[in-house]
């Protein structure tokens, strides 16, 4: 299976909403953080690529149709270059938004995790590929837009859609050449969708 579509925005850019959206385009798997917990043996490929050894992306992400969010979207120039017929799928909102999304949800989660190799993978990731300073509003807005920049840049502009959450269906499905689906777009894991579910995932442990 190949990949078709390669999200190159960041957690917190409708990235959960676009898993879901491009499950149903596609009519396969689309690889998103939340599938790493599962697939706690993708956490040392991953951490390891943080750190700047590559894995064989065709063979690792050889089971998706697609990838969104981290840590996926850190690798989208490595990731397009092994997969040069995807489309290139940037994610992204107004940044002041963004920061209130991620400091409020994926930010203090990362921060508060227990020790371990999830935890080290993403630390590494955010500090080689983003920002290391994900508490401080500035550094994370400034490292947002140099990711959004160098998408913008180098991607091939035949391969690039930009994407906002409120667009839907349409500029994706058109990007694709495939029809809208007669039904609304996903939207979900909102701010408080994401604290409700940590709040349960607390009463459980």
């Amino acid at each position: 299976m190949s990949l078709k579509v390669i999200g190159a925005g960041v957690g917190r850019t409708g990235t959960n909403s676009l898993k879901l959206a491009l499950e149903h385009l596609l009519e396969g798997p689309c690889y998103h953080m939340h599938e790493v917990f599962p697939h706690k043996e993708d956490i040392p490929v991953w951490h390891a690529a943080a750190r700047g050894e590559m894995p064989d992306w065709n063979q690792f992400l050889k089971p998706w149709r697609a990838v969104v969010d981290w840590p996926a979207s850190a690798f989208w120039e490595e990731i397009s270059s092994a997969n040069t017929d995807a489309l290139i799928l940037l994610s992204h909102r107004d940044a002041d938004a963004w920061w209130a999304s991620a400091s409020n949800t994926i930010f203090p989660a990362s921060m508060s995790a227990p020790d371990s190799g999830w935890r080290r993978m993403i630390f590494d990731l955010f500090g080689n590929r983003f920002t290391a300073d994900i508490e401080n509003e500035r550094a994370a807005i400034d490292a947002y837009h140099a990711h959004n920049r160098a998408v913008r840049d180098r991607a091939p502009q035949d391969r690039l859609l930009e994407w906002q959450p409120g667009d839907g269906w349409e500029p994706i499905c058109d990007a694709l050449e495939l029809p809208i689906p007669d039904e609304p777009f996903p939207h979900v894991n909102s701010t408080a969708a994401f604290k409700a579910r940590q709040r349960q995932d607390k009463d459980k442990a």
